[in-house]
């Protein structure tokens, strides 16, 4: 939501251009002002996952008058422009406060608050016959967080996971990985959704992004065949249906598993010969062993999915920043070569960057999922 900025900037003088904008908060104390003819750059990195987000503020303290902030201090962060006003990024907390000079400048690293210290705690535990859905509301609960999870996803049944000496954030990023989904945390929301699906915080689709040529200052596209592996290999060992065997995912999205089964008592266990069809001269094996063969065949098809994301990406610096962008919304590019302009893509970071000479956000992007299941860019 976009909010009017107060005791941020001068208004603009007609006939200027806009002028970037923003306001920090500090105890619901509005402390911009503090900062004014000081700051040298603001650095806010927006990732996706539980990867933290990360606020650098570096300020002029040639005269030395510049009190030190206490480490875990909160500062809540808006970004803008003065003839639109700021948009909320979130709040942070400081960690990190660093002085050096000359000239004597002091720099201040904050990251997202909204990773409490129980989601980051390492945990013993085990869950059977649980869906995800109540799996991220009752870690959602205990971080006194709202649970926002994709419905597709929410009543998927997890017949067994260990979690052992493991913090929830890690557990659920394993979880995602294995459905080709993002966990992360914002504004004050535990978000479980499929990778490259765009809902805000309160779970409403989102729409997509357009960035042409003409907004951008500098760009990027590369394609690479960046782990030459036609193939992704699965193994898992059911200790209840007494199987064990591998599920291979191609390009044709073929998998066939090979099973053995468990030795009758008091003999002695066959040697097992593995073979698998189609069989890919290059497969990347997940090191995991899987419980059944549905969450292997799930795991090997999620990081099939996610390889071809990786084999294109495109970034573009903004030359006016764009302070409603964030991760995970879909874009449609235009002004490049056709086969940059046809392909859906995804935001994957985002990193707004103000100094006193402009505002500028670089975007990070990767090829959309629904492009690689043959769907056309949106319009």
């Amino acid at each position: 939501m976009t909010t009017m900025a107060r005791n941020a900037e001068p208004r603009e003088t007609a006939g200027r251009h806009p002028r970037p904008i923003y306001q920090l908060m500090h105890q619901g104390r509005n402390i911009t002002s503090r900062f004014q003819g000081r700051l040298m750059s603001l650095t806010l990195t927006d990732n996706r996952g539980f990867e933290a987000d990360q606020l650098d503020i570096e300020l002029d303290d040639h005269d030395g008058l510049l009190d030190l902030p206490e480490k875990g201090a909160r500062l809540s962060l808006a970004l803008g422009w003065a003839d639109s006003g700021v948009v909320d990024k979130g709040t942070f907390k400081v960690d990190e406060i660093e002085h050096s000079g000359p000239p004597d400048r002091l720099t201040i690293r904050a990251r997202s608050a909204d990773l409490g210290s129980d989601l980051t705690t390492r945990k013993e535990r085990s869950f059977r016959d649980k869906t995800i859905g109540a799996l991220v509301r009752a870690i959602a609960s205990r971080n006194q967080l709202a649970a926002v999870i994709a419905q597709h996803l929410a009543d998927q049944v997890i017949e067994h996971l260990d979690q052992t000496g493991e913090s929830d954030a890690n557990l659920l990023s394993r979880v995602a990985k294995d459905y080709d989904a993002i966990a992360t945390v914002k504004q004050g929301k535990l978000l479980f959704i499929r990778a490259g699906e765009a809902l805000s915080a309160s779970g409403i689709p989102l729409p997509t992004v357009l960035v042409t040529r003409a907004s951008g200052d500098t760009h990027n596209f590369m394609v690479a065949d960046r782990e030459n592996y036609n193939g992704v290999k699965a193994h898992y060992q059911d200790t209840r249906l007494a199987k064990k065997g591998e599920v291979v995912i191609d390009a044709s999205n073929a998998a066939q598993v090979n099973e053995a089964p468990a030795p009758a008592r008091g003999k002695k266990k066959p040697k097992e010969t593995v073979t698998t069809y189609p069989n890919p001269d290059n497969v990347k094996v997940l090191r995991h062993t899987y419980a059944t063969k549905a969450n292997a065949e799930r795991a090997a098809r999620a990081e099939w999915v996610r390889m071809q994301r990786g084999v294109a990406n495109f970034s573009i610096t903004l030359a006016r920043g764009r302070p409603d962008l964030f991760p995970e919304l879909p874009a449609v590019v235009s002004g490049w070569k056709p086969q940059i302009d046809n392909t859906g893509w995804t935001i994957t970071k985002v990193t707004h960057h103000l100094t006193e000479r402009g505002y500028t956000t670089r975007l990070e992007l990767e090829v959309k999922p629904a492009a690689l299941e043959g769907e056309p860019a949106d319009a």
